[in-house]
């Protein structure tokens, strides 16, 4: 009767670890929404720190910028990784999501690149300039090409401006708004394109082959830095706040700055 009971014991101890043992893993795991570049190449490079942490890093890798939001507000995602503030709050504003952002890790500043024409100097009459047709995105690319000297913006336009705030055209250039991701590769088609950091660096353009980009000073500078985004009431969840500090260490700021040579800057 001892040895069933010792059994029966055995057995109960067996199955509690596992069920323990499956509710820890489980809770272990992070899955994170990424853009490919740069997004999930830095994390990549955390994944052996937090699995010395205890936690599993799992990268999904999307394309768009719709995606990786309605996925972490459905619970599909713990946080995902491709975004600024004002493309949040936008996008919290439409869909009715509750998205808030855990910590800001990097800025990749925005590059008018030649398409047609050489330089911006040689802009002529009518030249075609693409730009992201998503309303925060267009402002920056705009704000950029006001710093150029290309456009003048009403003087309240700011990070809402669109192509209708243009007060002052002298070349009547016509503004293409293009999805960001096909933007870079309208290049052949227009005069000029202003391009995303990510895009850019994912269609092989390199920062120091820009025309201009936007100043270290720039309003965007200040507000376009790149977040850990989380479903609002989960910025303090243990595994995020392990996340944020492997992302917020020395190795991967010599990462970033090694890599990309200036078209990603942490802002940590």
């Amino acid at each position: 009767m001892k040895k069933i009971l010792a059994v029966v014991a055995a057995l109960c101890t067996v199955v509690c670890l596992c069920a323990c043992g499956s509710k820890q893993a489980e809770t272990k795991t992070i899955k994170i929404g990424a853009s490919p570049s740069p997004h999930a190449e830095i994390l990549a490079e955390v994944k052996d720190d937090l699995a010395a942490k205890g936690y599993t890093l799992e990268i999904v890798e999307y394309t768009d910028y719709v995606q990786p939001n309605t996925a972490l507000d459905a619970g599909e995602l713990d946080a995902n990784y491709f975004q600024h503030v004002p493309y949040l709050d936008e996008f919290n504003a439409e869909y009715g999501t509750k998205i808030s952002s855990a910590a800001i890790i990097h800025y990749e500043p925005f590059g008018i690149y030649a398409g047609k024409a050489a330089s911006i100097d040689a802009l002529a009459a009518g030249a075609q300039i693409a730009v992201p047709n998503d309303v925060t995105n267009e402002a920056r690319a705009l704000l950029l090409l006001q710093q150029e000297g290309i456009i003048t913006l009403k003087e309240d336009a700011g990070l809402t401006a669109t192509k209708n705030d243009i007060v002052e055209n002298p070349l009547n250039v016509e503004i293409i708004e293009i999805e960001a991701a096909q933007v870079p590769r309208s290049l052949q088609d227009v005069d000029l394109a202003v391009v995303n950091g990510n895009y850019a660096i994912e269609a092989g353009l390199k920062v120091n082959q820009a025309l201009a980009v936007e100043g270290a000073d720039s309003l965007a500078a200040d507000t376009y830095g790149n977040l850990i985004a989380v479903q609002s009431g989960h910025e303090n969840d243990e595994g995020i706040k392990a996340l944020i500090e492997a992302l917020e260490t020395d190795k991967i700021r010599k990462f970033i700055e090694d890599k990309y040579e200036g078209a990603v800057v942490a802002k940590f």
